[in-house]
């Protein structure tokens, strides 16, 4: 690995370094002093229970992806479920990104296997969202090729119901795309004021779904628990079909709950809109939770947590892009509300987590658990304060562009695994499972990191973004900015390097700052890691198929053990900084 002029000193030097003085290792933590210890609550605890044992691999094994929506990779306090049926019994991915952190075009990266900059969907803004999709070829029509029964039940592609459909350019409200034998979508068409269909992918009490071509409105239902329910109903009646031959049909589902993205109805205990002490309005926007689950987290979420208890996010924001350098610290009445965001969100998680765990003891109660291999993940993390951003996405920094990633299930080891994995791995991951590739994918099948054990860090992931940011506009005069994408940057073990349609640039030595508080971009002794990393930029921001999984230059590549410590190192001193 490429070391700066006055860092040459092997890496796990460079990380013995980085830690606390007072930390034997970056794999170790700090002991909780007594007044630590006085505020920990009792640990939320599950409420089903799954064998402990891990089950024989098997072919064609049905594929369950719960996909959340905005949850960070750190969220897990509030999913018990999640945490002893999923994590405890497979594997825990540590480097999981969503390479556009945003909604829209991460999960047309989940359907395709590809980058935004070749399935076009850059945003959820017309002409950028659901309606600049070509739908014809996805996972779901590779699996329902290979003998699976496939369906959909949450929210789709941002602008679903309200855009034209990508081939016809007619309305999407009844619309089913190619390849799933069952739909139940949420829409966002807007409805007049008058309609019994008033509601939408973003009312937790009033969601309307296109449901296998009809408009059925759930009024008065929550949409968490709706889903759950619809999701069950699916695999139950997946699970009692049969091929020709006798034997169960495998089946594909793709679960996506809203939660714990902001939405309607507004509640009483909502933060009220504010000004930043620059007088800004500040609107701080939360997810609707049902009554029984308020209140949980006020007394185990006690600040933001992006923002450290004492002191600034980041007292120096010179060397952030100008779209960052405007923003002021938050104050308290600020943090007050970015907290109450961060305790609504997790208890729209916990109710998730309940339902998430009775819908796995159903595919046990129902025969088909040792069948089924189950995927949890996000399609973007969130921003709550880190680098003075009070909530959002969209941005290429590690709190946006991390997002969780579990496996369980037939022939899934239990443990961690380092390896990255990104969103546009996923479908060839799914096609392999089934026996098949996944045409024109970017994203590589996962299965050996799987089987494990960790390879290292080889590929570069190639980070991409629309944000609405006056004076970044796309397409530009600025080499490589003539899409509409105007964040395009890449991502290796180490290093972050991101460049702006306004020509700015930031580098990150993820070694020495995991936390990317200070850009190195125009620091001399990083010339020789800048000329690189640009390099590599050009060679693959734009790259497609087979090009995009062309191993990095030697010099960029994290064995297994540089990469475990690396991450390591990141998980400690995040946990250092923002939480005590």
């Amino acid at each position: 690995m490429r070391l700066t002029p006055h860092a040459r000193r092997p890496l796990a030097a460079t990380l013995a370094l980085t830690c606390v003085a007072a930390v034997a290792a970056c794999s170790t933590g700090s002991s909780p002093t007594p007044s630590q210890e006085a505020k920990r609550r009792p640990p939320l605890t599950a409420s089903a229970s799954l064998p402990a044992a891990s089950y024989p691999a098997v072919a064609k094994p049905n594929i369950l992806v719960i996909e959340t929506d905005d949850m960070r990779a750190d969220d897990f306090d509030a999913m018990p479920n999640v945490e002893k049926l999923i994590a405890d019994r497979g594997l825990r991915f540590q480097n999981s990104y969503a390479p556009n952190p945003l909604c829209c075009p991460s999960r047309a990266s989940f359907l395709s296997g590809k980058y935004s900059h070749n399935h076009k969907v850059y945003s959820q803004i017309d002409p950028y969202g659901f309606g600049a999709f070509d739908d014809r070829t996805t996972i779901a029509t590779v699996l329902q090729k290979q003998g699976y029964s496939t369906g959909l039940i949450g929210k789709y592609l941002n602008g679903y119901g309200q855009q034209p459909t990508h081939l016809t350019r007619r309305s999407s409200v009844r619309y089913v795309p190619p390849g799933w034998a069952s739909w139940q979508a949420g829409l966002d068409h807007r409805w007049p004021r008058s309609s019994p269909n008033r509601g939408g992918t973003y009312h937790y009490f009033a969601m309307t779904q296109n449901d296998n071509g009809r408009v059925v409105p759930h009024p008065g239902e929550y949409s968490t628990d709706l889903t759950a329910q619809q999701t069950r109903a699916t695999i139950d009646r997946f699970g009692a079909a049969r091929t020709p031959a006798g034997r169960s049909k495998p089946w594909f589902v793709w679960w996506t709950p809203t939660a714990p993205h902001f939405g309607v109805p507004v509640e009483p205990d909502d933060p009220k809109p504010m000004r930043r002490t620059d007088g800004k309005k500040e609107f701080i926007a939360t997810p609707a939770r049902p009554d029984w689950v308020k209140g949980l987290f006020d007394d185990r979420i006690d600040h933001p947590p992006g923002m450290p208890p004492h002191g600034p996010a980041e007292a120096d924001m010179s060397d952030k892009p100008r779209y960052l350098r405007s923003v002021p610290e938050a104050d308290a009445q600020e943090k007050r509300a970015v907290t109450e965001l961060a305790r609504q969100r997790a208890e729209a998680l916990y109710a998730l987590d309940r339902q998430i765990g009775a819908t796995l003891q159903r595919l046990r109660t129902t025969g088909q658990l040792a069948r089924t291999l189950i995927v949890f993940t996000s399609d973007n993390g969130y921003f709550l304060g880190e680098h003075r951003k009070r909530q959002g996405k969209t941005l290429p920094h590690e709190p946006s562009l991390r997002v969780p990633l579990l496996i369980a299930g037939p022939g899934v080891p239990t443990g961690v695994r380092y390896d990255p994995a990104t969103t546009i791995d996923l479908a060839p991951t799914f096609a392999g499972y089934a026996g098949t590739a996944m045409p024109g994918a970017d994203g590589r099948d996962l299965r050996a990191t799987i089987a494990g054990p960790d390879r290292g860090w080889d590929l570069p992931l190639v980070t991409e973004g629309l944000a609405q940011l006056p004076g970044y506009e796309s397409p530009s005069d600025v080499p490589g900015f003539d899409t509409g994408l105007n964040i395009r940057g890449v991502r290796t073990g180490r290093y972050k390097w991101v460049e702006y349609a306004s020509g700015e640039t930031e580098l990150y030595d993820l070694a020495k700052d995991p936390l990317e508080m200070d850009s190195v971009a125009s620091d001399p002794a990083y010339a020789g890691v800048v000329a690189e990393l640009r390099r590599v930029w050009q060679q693959y921001s734009s790259c497609a198929q087979a090009q995009c999984r062309v191993p990095l230059p030697a010099d960029l590549r994290l064995t297994s053990q540089q990469n475990r410590d690396l991450t390591l190192n990141e998980a400690y001193r995040t946990n250092a900084f923002y939480q005590n």
